[in-house]
């Protein structure tokens, strides 16, 4: 009798235990699922990263597109620079450009400036002065006339120099847009960090906010006075506006674009003294 007492306690004791067990469980189950859930399967965020980061990648490249054409092109563009009570500062410009790599920039105006050609290979950029025999090599964000850094005019590949991330849509006025954020894919970039609006309808580029290393706001750019140019709708009018000194702004303004067969040997150091 004294054996099937302590039998059957230790049965009580072992149905106890697994009953608290049980509850256990239960009552972490709901976290531990959550949590399993949230944190997904590796293979599928994986795919889901890809798949965004594509996305991102192609609103850019449409973007690029509707600012310029691809291939080879020419175009006019006058800067002109203005700050509080000064006398408004124009330079003028002849960009000729194949595939947004290679650029070769001719300053027209003003004529002490004229006669100087930067050209633009790939992130790598040189001056060529009548007055200096060697070319110069210069920085893509070194400042050119204003607001207008040397890769502002020069290069235009957001798609090449950045590494895009889709932030968020946005709302304005009766449109919707992307924002995203451009990372610079290596220190030679213009910027490195580029908030930027594309229109989602048309992947018409809005809006463009730039900053620095340390994340400071150097400048903001509108992209503003679309019009037909060789093909389709492009901003001819992009006003550039300085964020650390309020009130001085660069207007840039293109126009007379058309396409040109530009064979590459234009774009080599020897070919730019034949430019005029």
């Amino acid at each position: 009798m004294e054996s099937m007492t302590i039998r059957h306690s230790g049965v009580k004791t072992a149905l106890v235990l697994l009953l608290l067990t049980f509850s256990a469980w239960t009552a972490a189950a709901p976290a531990v699922m959550a949590a399993q859930e949230e944190a997904g399967n590796p293979a599928d965020n994986q795919a889901d990263n890809q798949a965004d980061e594509a996305m991102a990648r192609m609103i850019v490249q449409n973007a690029d597109e509707v600012r310029f054409p691809a291939d080879g092109f020419q175009v006019d563009v006058t800067i002109t620079t203005t700050d509080r009570g000064g006398q408004p500062d124009v330079h003028r410009y002849r960009v000729l450009s194949k595939g947004n790599t290679n650029s070769v920039v001719m300053v027209t105006e003003p004529a002490s400036e004229r006669g100087q050609i930067m050209l633009m290979k790939d992130r790598n950029l040189w001056i060529f002065m009548p007055e200096v025999s060697q070319p110069i090599r210069l920085a893509l964000s070194q400042r050119l006339t204003g607001q207008v850094a040397n890769g502002d005019l020069a290069r235009a590949n957001f798609a090449d120099d950045y590494n895009p991330k889709l932030l968020r849509s946005e709302k304005i006025g009766d449109d919707d847009f992307y924002v995203l954020e451009l990372t610079g894919v290596d220190r030679g970039v213009t910027y490195q960090r580029v908030l930027y609006w594309v229109r989602k309808k048309d992947s018409w580029p809005y809006r463009a906010e730039f900053y620095s290393l340390s994340r400071r706001l150097l400048k903001s750019c509108k992209y503003e006075n679309f019009q037909t140019m060789e093909g389709r709708k492009r901003p001819t009018r992009l006003v550039m506006e300085d964020a650390l000194r309020g009130g001085e702004q660069s207007v840039m303004e293109y126009n007379s674009m058309k396409r040109r067969d530009l064979p590459d040997k234009i774009f080599t150091k020897d070919y730019l003294k034949k430019l005029d």
